[in-house]
């Protein structure tokens, strides 16, 4: 596993996260423990990192990966519960925060996760396999506009209509269970040059609504400013649009102090700012490490700071 696991930005992303080496620190999205592991190098024998993945086969991995660790704690919980966990561990603060919201290579590359749609596998797509709703509940249940709104919005795919007919003409005839099976009705409608691009968006779009990942991010965000400490800071890494918006949008909303004419018109709304951007253009991956992980090429740091 640890051979499909390489940390984007990876240095880029300590050093902006690390100010105090004896503070304790949060992984957000532990994964395979690679962020984690550099983190560990960089503190004191005093420091600490309190750590949380929902995937089983991250969690379990990285259990084991750190057992004989007493500077690591590591929570099977989905990253938007951080304030919770900083309860469990007695914390009231973290000196930083990270989250990489990338799927790890691992899960891209493993069929029997259902990631991806180079090989046959289930429709699955569930981060927490003990949620009940899978892939293939979504595309053999929700109506044709609801399916064409997900493609769209968490897709931007441009024929998510078209794509959300065909599918709920097809499990008329026959149920949807497999990636292959989505991959099929794909084919026959697009072109084969826009074939994988069109498959990547269908398959964004469907993980991002059985994992309510766009409004879990919006929740951490919100947590995250509640648990981190004055001079802390959040850094997170995004891979699609969509996530960095949202990033992006929550850090300069807790930064900008004066509102607009049209926001506040008669200048009566009182906002306090809560971070400082330490970053007001994101960071990219270098040429050299994108030649050397391709997956690594949309990736966007930005990072803020707990005033």
């Amino acid at each position: 596993m640890i051979e499909h696991h390489i940390p984007v930005m990876l240095n880029e992303s300590l050093d902006l996260l690390i100010t105090d080496q004896s503070g304790v620190y949060f992984d957000a999205t532990l994964g395979f423990g690679g962020h984690t592991t550099e983190m560990l190098k960089r503190l004191t024998n005093t420091g600490r990192i309190v750590a949380a993945d929902v995937d089983t086969d991250a969690f379990e991995y990285s259990q084991k990966k750190f057992l004989k660790e007493d500077r690591v704690s590591i929570y099977n919980y989905n990253y938007s519960f951080i304030d919770v966990i900083a309860k469990i561990e007695s914390l009231k603060y973290f000196d930083g925060v990270l989250a990489d919201l990338g799927v790890s290579s691992f899960q891209l590359d493993n069929p029997e996760s259902g990631f991806t749609f180079r090989t046959e596998a289930p429709l699955d797509l569930r981060m927490d396999k003990t949620k009940e709703v899978s892939a293939a509940d979504v595309i053999n249940s929700y109506d044709e506009e609801d399916l064409a709104d997900i493609f769209f919005n968490y897709g931007e795919e441009k024929n998510s209509r078209k794509i959300a007919r065909s599918i709920v003409q097809k499990r008329l005839i026959k149920k949807i269970e497999t990636t292959k099976d989505i991959s099929e009705i794909i084919s026959e409608l697009v072109p084969e040059n826009y074939l994988r691009k069109t498959l990547t968006r269908i398959f964004q779009a469907l993980r991002i609504c059985v994992n309510d990942e766009l409004e879990n991010l919006k929740l951490f965000l919100e947590n995250s400013v509640k648990v981190l400490k004055k001079g802390g800071r959040i850094v997170v890494i995004s891979y699609h649009s969509l996530e960095d918006r949202i990033v992006k949008d929550f850090f300069k909303s807790n930064t900008v102090v004066n509102l607009s004419p049209k926001e506040d018109p008669l200048g009566l709304i009182k906002k306090e700012t809560s971070l400082k951007l330490i970053n007001k253009k994101p960071i990219v991956p270098s040429e050299s490490e994108i030649r050397g992980n391709y997956r690594a090429r949309s990736a966007k740091l930005r990072a803020a700071e707990r005033l």
